[in-house]
């Protein structure tokens, strides 16, 4: 592993935060979006990149080439005119130069270093010396440039004072008592860390590192001490002056919202990279004080590609492959596992493994996008693991919406085989919170239930550790979570379990329950036609702003947060699910704000399980319509490895039209 951590830290030297991959789409838009947040669209940016370079080039097209942007440039197009706090601008006017910065605290004699984005807006070329080394900008370019002492533009040498300011040195002491998540900022949003550290930046743009008992350096000016523990904890904050050249302790500790482990039930990220591109590359130690910095009760790190062949942290996974990993305890498990990738039918993650699966990806560096996902679903399976479709839906979406609408076009790591491998009991979850759409993959998921499929709702962020500026990419691991009812000790197999029988709800931070009639998520209830239920749903978490009650036909009953409550007289085969929502908050990470739910309970009439005949048919329509998206995207070296594909789409026909003929439809 030690070595494998220095050949990253050769790839991120040599290259940039890409590490050399092949510059498909996401790959390039990685590199861009540490410089970014959520107001600034490096893919907008590029798609009118693209347009210009491209005229009467189909949207889609366009898409297709995002692989092609110049970066750079994109991130300058991107803000807009936007200055970030870690990347300060030399405008590059006919003019002459001006420098634009957010000025940074220095400490002491401390170096200082960043990078410079060079935005030109002449009709020539313009060569700019950064640190000695000549940089050329195209007419309208921009470049992304490291600096640590001089530049010089049109032979003159420009004035960095606005970079940056010395302060004298203070240090602080942090104690909680426990491991916790910490926030320092200056007046000027600045975030300081412990050596060794790296400065990473949640999706809200906050400062953060782990640890407890922790001594950093700052400067002897007012700054805001932030401590918090995961979903579980509110957040606690101090504001000090500390006294130069002295250490000032803060003992500061998170109060807990409630605690799923008292109650049996344990939260878990089952898609979390260690290495996969970035700033930094991270030791597992990282993984380590992370996940009890957030007393995160269960991760799954994952090992995987991302363009090209291959397969990041490859060697922790042969090593510790079927164990938990060394720093797991009584309330903390850790285990690594898989991200299976094909972007044309999907991502999938496995948990629990116990040996090593003789595949990884397919579709990449040139290979052909075979075997089908379910291949690999059954390799997987037969291992030991309980497998998911991750990141599943990025397109808008809607309850009532037909297939084709969220069944994008393109290689988009959209999770389009799940339809088939549900049908075919080969994929146990849903990764329903994740960091794309939520709203579009529960609608998905509501269809695939409703369709007679029996699935549990999981969560899986898609944190990278090794990336530190990167919206939720770079937040810490477990701002969404599955929380599975465990009967007994915590251990991998008990949680995986628990998460197959769809004993689960997930949430980006509310406290969510769920009973009818005294029964929880992943149960089956077995009722006469006619025989009513009694509903009951609860929350705890100020983010809340409305309950739902839902079942197979839609919403049954909705209210304000902490209780909720109906009654439903049975006269078909449903299911019972509970959704608790809210706005934008500084508890949830996802763009949309807050939202959890449960795993069905299943209403049984008269020994019959829900299919409704609308679900089923929408899961037809969906297997025919991923039929074309393969024809057009798909990569195949002989007809034989495409009629695979199809072959596995007719025996999930197969199941589906069987179920609507059991319904005489």
């Amino acid at each position: 592993m030690a070595r494998a951590l220095d050949e990253y830290r050769a790839l991120r030297d040599r290259h940039g935060p890409c590490w050399g991959e092949p510059p498909i789409g996401y790959v390039v838009q990685a590199g861009a979006t540490v410089f970014l947040d959520r107001r600034h669209s490096f893919y907008q940016a590029g798609l009118r990149q693209l347009a210009e370079r491209h005229p009467g080039a189909s949207h889609g097209e366009l898409e297709d080439r995002l692989g092609e942007v110049d970066a750079h440039r994109g991130v300058r197009d991107a803000l807009g005119g936007d200055v970030p706090d870690n990347l300060p601008v030399l405008r590059l006017t006919p003019g002459g130069a001006a420098l634009e910065a957010h000025t940074r605290v220095v400490l002491g004699g401390e170096p200082f270093r960043t990078a410079l984005l060079l935005d030109s807006s002449r009709d020539e070329p313009v060569t700019v010396l950064i640190d000695g080394a000549a940089h050329e900008v195209p007419p309208g370019g921009a470049r992304v440039v490291e600096v640590t002492r001089e530049v010089v533009a049109d032979g003159r040498p420009v004035d960095l004072s606005p970079l940056a300011r010395r302060a004298p040195r203070a240090e602080i002491r942090l104690r909680a008592g426990f491991p916790c998540r910490w926030s320092v900022t200056g007046a000027n949003g600045q975030g300081w860390y412990p050596d060794g550290a790296p400065p990473k930046v949640d999706a809200l743009r906050r400062p953060y590192f782990h640890g407890d008992d922790v001594v950093l350096a700052v400067p002897a000016e007012e700054i805001t001490v932030t401590v918090a523990r995961g979903m579980e904890y509110a957040e606690a904050t101090r504001v000090l002056v500390p006294a130069p050249g002295e250490e000032t302790v803060v003992e500061l500790t998170p109060e807990r919202l409630y605690d799923g482990a008292a109650r049996g039930w344990y939260g878990g990220d089952l898609h979390v990279h260690l290495n996969w591109m970035g700033e930094e590359p991270a030791a597992p130690a990282l993984a380590a004080i992370t996940q009890h910095g957030e007393d995160l009760h269960v991760l799954n790190l994952v090992a995987g590609n991302v363009s090209g062949e291959r397969v990041y942290d490859m060697e922790a996974l042969e090593h510790w492959v079927g164990r938990d990993l060394p720093w797991s305890d009584e309330r903390h498990v850790a285990r690594i596992g898989v991200e299976y990738r094909n972007d044309v039918v999907g991502h999938l993650t496995a948990f629990g493994l116990r040996g090593l699966p003789g595949r990884y990806h397919s579709g990449f560096a040139g290979s052909p996008d075979w075997p089908p996902n379910a291949v690999a679903c059954e390799e997987l399976r037969a291992l030991g693991a309980t497998t998911s479709y991750g990141h599943p839906f990025h397109s808008p979406f809607g309850e009532d919406d037909p297939p084709d609408v969220v069944l994008d076009r393109g290689r988009s790591c959209a999770a389009r085989e799940i339809v088939a491998d549900a049908a075919l009991g080969l994929i146990d979850t849903l990764d329903v919170l994740n960091h794309s759409s939520i709203a579009a993959t529960a609608a998905v998921y509501h269809r695939l239930i409703g369709a007679g499929n029996r699935l549990s709702v999981t969560a899986g962020t898609d944190v990278v550790l090794s990336f530190c500026r990167r919206l939720t990419a770079a937040a810490p691991p477990g701002w969404a979570r599955v929380y599975a009812r465990v009967d007994g000790p915590l251990t991998t197999a008990a949680y995986a379990e628990a998460v197959r029988l769809g004993r689960t709800f997930a949430t980006t931070g509310p406290w969510l329950e769920l009973t009818v009639n005294g029964h929880g998520p992943g149960d089956s209830l077995d009722l006469a036609p006619g025989e009513e239920v009694e509903i009951t749903v609860a929350s705890a978490g100020p983010e809340v702003e409305t309950l739902e009650i839902r079942t197979a036909d839609g919403v049954l009953a909705q209210g304000p947060p902490d209780h909720l409550t109906a009654r439903l007289t049975l006269d078909r085969p449903t299911y019972v699910v509970a959704v608790a929502t809210g706005g934008p908050h500084p508890r949830s990470q996802h763009r949309t704000g807050a939202y959890a739910q449960t795993s069905p309970v299943y209403l049984d009439v008269a020994g019959e399980h829900v299919v409704r005949e609308a679900d089923v048919r929408w899961c037809l329509a969906w297997l025919d319509r991923l039929e074309t998206i393969l024809a057009e995207s798909g990569r195949f070296e002989t007809k034989e490895q495409y009629n695979d594909h199809l072959a596995l789409y007719d025996r999930a026909r197969q199941v589906y039209r069987a179920r609507l003929a059991a319904l005489g439809a």
